[in-house]
């Protein structure tokens, strides 16, 4: 069965059920390996996109649930020659270290900045409460949110 979705601005169809993890699609269906499988169980944020600008699990969206939907993922912000704001800041911050919930943080501070271009610290670290880092690189991640916010609000 074809299904067709909107990924990054483009339209694409891909052959799958519709009960298919919406993380297996893009994965392994469109080639789009930003978004990590970490627990399988929506805990742990590696897998987070962006549906309709909210952070999204991706490991337990079925495709049939966004097949009307503007999905948005790592590689749909920016690009190696103009990386988006977040991007540019993690970088300036140094903060990954393995790099494995990196995608997922920056997808999360994206609907947070969105939502709230100048957070506070407490709103950066709520907002970042559902994505899991084991390499202990959280002070550095929530300095890069920051960071993002205060370039923002100079733009």
């Amino acid at each position: 069965m074809a299904i067709n979705l909107k990924v990054n601005g483009l339209s694409r169809s891909v052959p799958a059920e519709p009960d298919t993890p919406l993380l297996y699609v893009l994965r392994n269906d469109l080639e789009l390996n930003g978004a990590k499988f970490g627990c399988g169980l929506a805990q742990c944020g590696a897998c987070t996109v962006l549906i309709d600008g909210k952070a999204v699990r991706s490991c337990v969206t079925p495709i049939s649930a966004v097949t009307t939907s503007e999905i948005t993922t790592i590689e749909g912000l920016g690009s190696l020659d103009k990386p988006h704001a977040l991007q540019q800041a993690f970088i300036a911050e140094q903060a990954a270290q393995c790099g494995y919930c990196t995608n997922g943080m920056i997808m999360s501070a994206k609907e947070l900045l969105d939502r709230n271009p100048r957070p506070s610290e407490p709103d950066v670290r709520a907002a970042l409460a559902g994505n899991l880092c084991r390499c202990g690189t959280h002070n550095r991640i929530i300095r890069a949110v920051l960071r993002a916010a205060q370039a923002n609000g100079r733009t």
